[in-house]
């Protein structure tokens, strides 16, 4: 068998460890596998095989850790992934420490106010949540 079947094979292996663990790291890295067998079926050196497997996979990991890491820093609430984000919710009477309890989609919540916000009783909006925290502003008209 050529060296391409191996570089194919450990691809292959790395792909389904990916698929069971959920990390794109091994992802990109049988990426890398693959890229390398490419060059060995285009006739490269071991040397280049190794090289092209080397560049796709530290390439690939940057990309994933830059990735991840712009979406970690991000401020800005998904809506995709959270609807109750610009949802209204009535705040009867807050406590003296910024917080209150508000009925929302039939559970009682934990609210507390945006910081430059005012504890008046009224319709507030949801700006983000944090664990079973709402984070709440007023409404504007």
């Amino acid at each position: 068998m050529g060296d391409w079947v191996w570089w194919f094979v450990l691809a292959f292996v790395l792909l389904v460890a990916e698929l069971l663990s959920g990390t794109f790291y091994l992802l990109m890295i049988a990426v890398a596998l693959a890229g390398a067998g490419v060059a060995s079926l285009a006739g490269a050196s071991l040397t280049l095989q190794l090289l092209v497997a080397a560049i796709l996979g530290f390439s690939g990991a940057l990309l994933l850790r830059r990735l991840r890491g712009g979406r970690q820093q991000s401020e800005q609430p998904d809506l995709l992934q959270n609807m109750d984000v610009g949802q209204t919710v009535m705040v009867d009477a807050w406590t003296g420490s910024r917080t209150a309890r508000a009925n929302y989609r039939g559970a009682q919540w934990d609210v507390e106010l945006a910081p430059g916000e005012h504890a008046k009783p009224g319709e507030f909006v949801i700006q983000s949540i944090h664990a079973n925290r709402l984070i709440v502003a007023r409404r504007r008209p």
